[in-house]
């Protein structure tokens, strides 16, 4: 047993409070190194009254290691606790005081999770586990009113630039939420919608004003009430890292230097403040001069922006905030972000943009969630050729583990964004890889998201192109696509098993793209074959049971001799299901 790779700290993913009643406990060791791990459990005040011995279950992996997980119910709230670790004739124990191969002698020298606080425990919105997001850019999804169009705008359809508009609104939102409820989506995601110059809207000018060329706040209202109404959940677009150039306080810098009383609302590190040679004098997101950063830590900007916060969630009833460049603002600001958008609605959902491992942000004082690329870049990968199964179950093992359970169920899942290609692009325009992408997507942990358009077979690279008008043309719609994405919603929704259920991997080996993995609760359970290569292949599982029928055509599929051998064509797939009740 290699010693050297055992780890667990009481703390963060590694020991924390599911619920109220559970403490979920995870420890690492070696891949492949250690035969049995249990969790020696009990409260520490009656150590022979309360204690157990219980079976962690390995839950995950990665390259080099394995991850075992295991749900502790304490009667008192409080445990003291320590890990049993057996491979062959070999047995360690493994304390708060380090590794020992004589048993301990509790409750001294043990691992303690001293009291679940129901303040404390991390709680994130119910409804997101059951949701399913669709993401809007407000100028490129319907114009509805072309009187509130821009002078400069163009013909719908056109091609899109950093700089051009083609009069998208809300009102053209309001127009197709028939179009969104039939498709089955049950949440909106909404880029900025506040006064702005540009068309992406993320250099506000007005935190507290739609932008006229979307609408009034009357209307924004109108269509979050409309959306309530048949069951739509929405989120905006906060901007909190940096303001715009025309943004009145920085206007004001600019007009008075160091006299401003503004001149600490921003981070002005040489005045007058200027761009010289695409360096601008003011910190800024990224090296954009008209996007001046907000010095967060000022209690007037604080004040200000929590106040917008807030204003909107009460305003308009606003469901949750999706938090531009969160990774930028400090954690200060954050926390207490928090406490104010959950005072005016506790069920608000808090996903923040974090391109990177996020589990700062995501220990119940700031975040709900965060954007997952990196789950859309290893599933993008893997689908399009760039790695085999056992990799691939290595970094969605790795991902798992990143973050305590209440984040994996409701961690904001995407194949793209405004920011990055469109999906049918990223697979090389095969709508077989996209397929498999999109099953992946709605049969995994976390919570879905679609990019307006994704679903009738919009192409498009990088920013700008990704942003290209919707198409409303059903002739020029993929209408195939379209319905197929609308069964795999239904797919999902239909069934917890799906939102909430286990998720392992069955069969992912070296040297072999194609994968089966599986999704289970107390009710269903679910198995998904996928054949990601380009010729037909059959793949075998060990299943011991007959009651299994297919998700899509509902159809009886018997395993042979308690083996399951599933045919399937090339980048194709098929999901199992069976009652366990």
């Amino acid at each position: 047993m290699l010693l050297e790779a055992l780890y667990h700290v009481p703390r963060d993913k590694w020991a924390y409070a599911y619920d109220v009643k559970t403490i979920h406990l995870r420890f690492r060791t070696k891949r492949d190194d250690v035969a049995e791990v249990h969790a020696l459990t009990g409260d520490k005040y009656n150590w022979g009254g309360t204690f157990q011995e219980l079976p962690m279950e390995k839950a995950a992996h990665d390259g080099m290691f394995d991850y075992w997980e295991v749900d502790v119910r304490p009667r008192y709230k409080r445990l003291a606790y320590a890990f049993k670790l057996s491979s062959g004739n070999e047995t360690v124990y493994m304390l708060d005081t380090g590794i020992q191969h004589e048993p301990p002698a509790p409750p001294g020298e043990l691992f303690e999770f001293s009291y679940i606080h129901e303040i404390d425990v991390f709680k994130v919105p119910e409804w997101v586990k059951q949701a399913v997001f669709y993401q809007i850019m407000p100028e490129r999804f319907a114009n509805g009113d072309p009187s509130n169009d821009p002078d400069t705008v163009e013909p719908w359809g056109g091609k899109p630039t950093r700089l051009n508009f083609f009069g998208g609104d809300l009102k053209g939102v309001l127009d197709h939420l028939d179009y969104l409820s039939e498709l089955g989506i049950n949440a909106i995601y909404f880029t900025p919608l506040f006064v702005a110059p540009s068309n992406h809207k993320y250099d506000t000018v007005d935190y507290k004003l739609v932008d006229p060329h979307f609408g009034t706040n009357e209307t924004l209202r109108e269509l979050v009430e409309a959306c309530h109404k048949v069951g739509i959940r929405v989120v905006l677009d906060a901007v909190f890292n940096h303001s715009g150039e025309h943004f009145p306080p920085f206007q004001d810098v600019l007009k008075n230097g160091e006299k401003s009383k503004y001149r600490d609302w921003f981070h002005i590190n040489q005045f007058p403040p200027e761009v010289k040679d695409g360096i601008p004098s003011y910190d800024t997101f990224g090296f954009f001069g008209n996007m001046p950063k907000f010095n967060t830590a000022n209690p007037e900007v604080k004040q200000y922006l929590l106040g917008v916060a807030e204003y909107w969630i009460r305003e308009i009833k606003l469901d949750g905030w999706r938090l531009d460049v969160a990774n930028e603002v400090d954690h200060h600001f954050w926390r207490d972000f928090r406490q104010v958008v959950k005072q005016a609605n506790p069920e608000a959902y808090i996903i923040g943009e974090v391109w990177s491992d996020s589990l700062n942000w995501l220990l119940g004082d700031q975040f709900d969630s965060v954007m997952n690329y990196p789950f859309a870049d290893k599933v993008l990968e893997f689908f399009c050729g760039g790695m085999d199964g056992y990799n691939f179950s290595n970094e969605m093992g790795s991902l798992i583990m990143r973050y305590p359970q209440q984040t994996n169920e409701v961690v904001f899942n995407m194949l793209c964004s405004h920011d990055t290609p469109r999906l049918l692009t990223r697979v090389g325009n095969d709508k077989r890889k996209l397929k498999l992408c999109v099953v992946f997507l709605f049969t995994y942990i976390g919570t879905p998201c679609i990019f307006y358009g994704d679903e009738v077979g919009i192409l498009g690279d990088s920013d700008p192109d990704c942003r290209k008008c919707m198409e409303w043309d059903q002739t020029k719609q993929d209408r195939e696509l379209h319905d197929f994405y609308k069964l795999m919603i239904h797919l999902r929704k239909q069934h917890n098993a799906l939102r909430q259920g286990r998720f392992r991997f069955l069969q992912a080996t070296s040297n072999d793209p194609c994968i089966v993995y599986e999704r289970l609760d107390d009710k269903m359970h679910f198995t998904v074959w996928m054949n990601n290569t380009d010729k037909p292949r059959t793949l075998s599982h060990p299943m011991e049971t007959e009651d299994w029928r297919d998700a899509l055509s509902n159809e009886i599929v018997k395993p042979k001799n308690k083996m399951m051998n599933i045919s399937l064509d090339p980048f194709a797939f098929r999901i199992l299901y069976r009652h366990l009740t």
